[in-house]
């Protein structure tokens, strides 16, 4: 008998390039198992599936290792911050309030 099967994507993006892999897994598969499936790293060198943090339809998984997937869904793999999202806003609303101090002045 035939192992059941699910069809999933794993999509990876750089700002200047994307790769999404459709691929039929063994239900049962989880969200890490299916990154470390699709092969993305030959794409992509120096990713590093592993350690990469993952997403499921734009919501990070907590625990990639344990979520089990589901006929359809999307494994995105995440690439880390350049910067920090709060410390941009710190340094925009700085620049904002000097520059209102110098209009004022």
């Amino acid at each position: 008998m035939a192992e059941a099967t699910i069809a999933v994507e794993v999509v990876y993006a750089l700002p200047d390039r994307q790769v999404l892999l459709r691929l039929s897994l063994p239900e049962g598969t989880t969200a890490r198992e299916a990154a470390l499936r699709s092969g993305m790293e030959q794409h992509f060198p120096g990713l590093d599936l592993q350690a990469a943090p993952l997403g499921v339809f734009g919501k990070a998984v907590a625990k990639p290792d344990e979520r089990v997937l589901e006929e359809g869904e999307r494994v995105e793999i995440y690439r880390p911050l350049v910067a920090d999202p709060k410390e941009v806003r710190k340094q925009r609303a700085a620049e904002a309030a000097k520059r209102k101090a110098q209009q004022a002045s």
